[in-house]
């Protein structure tokens, strides 16, 4: 080995040396200001690291030692804050080793490297605005949703039910258990797929006739022959404008199988028709009829914003493209299959796939109108229970599962996801792509 051979290993070695402490890497390049602010975001991590850091970590992996002194769930949450800061300084760590290298590099090839204080800071806003204008977003995105994502995993990976909950017990790591007690153990299996299948069931066909009656509402209020439009129209709007949380509990009255208007004045009313003899239906204890109950009633509560959203859409429509239809001899269906549906979904589908995706999780119908009841389905879910308000009520009753709940959690969070990515990823509004 040569001399210069011998020396270009050597500056290797300072090189690999300089890069293990953020800054001075910067510093030996004669960047001063940039190696100065990364050495005190170093120091004030490690400082961080003794104090706090070492024993959060510490206290998430043996989730405390002492009944009744430790507090195993906020150690839980600790150690979790403190992983999360521990990867960002990771990623910083990994920015600043890449940072000092490039920077070698190009002094090496005898390129311009800046710097002085303002020249740094020119080129970081040319070169870094658009990370610098997002990155409060993303440390909102991981504090806000990743920080509680994570927290529900590690919660779902306990032991935190009603025999143990701190201070005055532990917390301990089982793994999957909870998962594998959802898929496999007996009463929570049975429940489980109980309730996902009518979640998926309730999901489906309310959602589904709200969108329908939406479109067929405004198709009905925009034709031309139709006087009194605009009487029409607010009428349409009027389960919008009442708050859902009135219709709601109102509706619960209604629909109340002894002093209900439904039993005590609708069926009878009807009943006056010839060859009709309805009973009186057990609107709220009898499971099918609740299920029939609370489907009819979010059709009524969520018909009127597809009805606003595609009443924008038809009013958009240029008349020129019926005007031609017509003229070839298209009858309404063809001019609606062709024309108006193709626009109506590729300006709307991504407003129908989140209500689907908020029927889903639509606690507020559920628990309002009957308390997920009548009956039981086990586990503590009751027949018309949903996901959702299931998990409410393994936090919430007598004997909470605070675990098991997280794991259900993050399974609806799974189905959710998963189902809106592919949905989104099919829809035309989300390619750019021809309607016509």
């Amino acid at each position: 080995m040569n001399k210069d051979d011998t020396l270009l290993h050597q500056k290797r070695k300072a090189s690999w040396f300089l890069s293990i402490i953020p800054g001075i890497g910067q510093i030996a390049n004669q960047q001063i200001s940039k190696g100065i602010l990364f050495l005190v975001i170093t120091s004030l991590f490690a400082v961080e690291l003794c104090v706090f850091g070492i024993e959060a970590l510490t206290g998430l992996v043996t989730l405390g030692s002492v009944p009744g002194e430790d507090h195993s769930l906020f150690m839980l949450i600790e150690g979790t804050l403190q992983l999360i800061l521990t990867l960002i300084f990771l990623m910083f760590y990994i920015f600043s080793v890449y940072d000092f290298r490039h920077t070698a590099a190009m002094k090496a090839a005898g390129l311009k490297v800046n710097t002085a204080a303002k020249d740094i800071i020119r080129h970081a806003g040319d070169k870094g605005f658009p990370y610098l204008f997002t990155l409060p977003a993303y440390l909102m995105m991981v504090f806000v949703i990743i920080f509680p994502v994570l927290v529900t995993l590690f919660v779902a990976l306990t032991n935190y039910d009603f025999y143990h909950i701190p201070p005055n017990s532990l917390i301990d790591w089982v793994g999957f258990k909870n998962f594998l007690n959802i898929f496999f153990v007996g009463s929570y299996q049975e429940t489980f797929v109980n309730v996902l299948g009518w979640t998926m069931i309730w999901t489906i066909c309310a959602t589904t006739l709200q969108i329908i009656l939406g479109i067929v509402t405004a198709l009905f209020v925009n034709q031309d022959f139709i006087k009194g439009r605009r009487i029409f129209r607010m009428i349409f709007l009027f389960p919008w404008a009442v708050p859902a949380f009135i219709t709601i509990m109102s509706f619960s009255n209604i629909f109340n199988d002894s002093i209900g208007a439904m039993n005590t004045q609708v069926i009878p009313l009807i009943n006056h028709l010839p060859f009709v003899e309805l009973p009186a239906i057990a609107w709220k204890t009898d499971a099918f009829w609740t299920k029939t109950a609370l489907i009819m009633i979010q059709t009524w509560l969520g018909f009127p914003y597809i009805y606003v959203m595609v009443t924008g859409v038809l009013q958009s429509i240029p008349g020129e493209l019926y005007e031609a239809a017509k003229i070839d001899g298209a009858s309404f269906m063809q001019r609606f299959r062709n024309i108006t549906l193709p626009m109506i979904l590729f300006a709307t589908a991504p407003v129908m796939i989140t209500q689907y995706t908020f029927n889903f999780n639509n606690f507020s119908i559920i628990y309002l109108f009957n308390e997920g009841g009548p009956g039981s389905a086990g586990a503590g879910a009751g027949s018309t229970d949903i996901l959702i308000s299931w998990i409410y009520k393994l936090t919430t009753g007598t004997s909470p599962q605070y675990a098991v709940a997280a794991a259900v959690t993050l399974l609806i969070s799974f189905v959710v996801i998963g189902i809106s990515l592919i949905a989104f990823k099919k829809s035309n509004a989300f390619g750019n792509e021809e309607v016509m």
